[in-house]
């Protein structure tokens, strides 16, 4: 099941840019809170304690109690979603949805393979993950950190779709029951290449000789007729 923290947060009043800075400056992450027929609110929690809940956690769906500073009990939410930096991977900013122990969330939990099919460790095949995470919906003390799936028996050919996915209990997906997540294909065979044939020698075209072969003697030209004696 997914892990529940608790996790400090204090009201943030500024908004914009500048009020994003201040907060970031201060070591504190921006975040909000909505769901549950609540107006949303926006808070501001330590980098550090951000940094502390991910470390202890496969994915980041992530059930938390909220003490938010001035309240008397905290909030159950669940990590909604989570902006990082381009550069760095730092946490810009969290959306929390609250919610109630009683009614059913929606979440995406990642799907995690394990075992190393038959078809790759006998046949030399690729196992490939069509799907990354499944679309569940759950109580949330139901909500799995992430759903694992046994592929070893897979052979060359061979798949398994989400309707073969085995969940944990109290927990359903509304993903199409035919939509495949994990096969093996067989390895890809590069053809040797052709060895080149021996060069043929090329053809040597002779040209024949035009007129008499050379150091021929040429026809004598013929003498004059001798002059009529007078």
């Amino acid at each position: 099941m997914a892990k529940q923290v608790k996790l400090s947060a204090s009201r943030r009043s500024g908004m914009g840019r500048s009020a994003v800075r201040k907060i970031k400056a201060q070591g504190g992450v921006p975040a909000i809170i909505y769901g549950a027929r609540q107006q949303p609110e926006p808070l501001q929690i330590s980098k550090r304690d951000i940094s502390l809940m991910f470390s202890h956690a496969s994915g980041e769906n992530i059930l938390v109690e909220l003490e938010i500073e001035g309240e008397s009990g905290s909030r159950l939410a669940l990590v909604q979603e989570v902006q990082h930096s381009p550069v760095g991977g730092d946490v810009l900013h969290i959306d929390f949805h609250a919610v109630s122990m009683d009614e059913m969330i929606e979440a995406e939990v990642p799907l995690e393979p394990v075992g190393t099919p038959e078809g790759v460790k006998t046949f030399g095949g690729l196992l490939e993950q069509a799907l990354r995470s499944l679309e569940i919906e759950c109580l949330p003390k139901n909500l799995p950190d992430v759903i694992t799936v046994d592929v070893s028996h897979l052979n060359i050919g061979d798949a398994i779709h989400v309707t073969d996915i085995p969940l944990p209990e109290g927990v359903k997906t509304r993903v199409p029951a035919d939509l495949t997540a994990f096969s093996v294909i067989a390895p890809t065979v590069e053809e040797a290449p052709v060895e080149a044939e021996a060069a043929t020698a090329p053809e040597v075209i002779t040209e024949k000789k035009e007129g008499a072969e050379a150091g021929a003697a040429a026809t004598p030209a013929a003498t004059p007729a001798k002059e009529a004696k007078r």
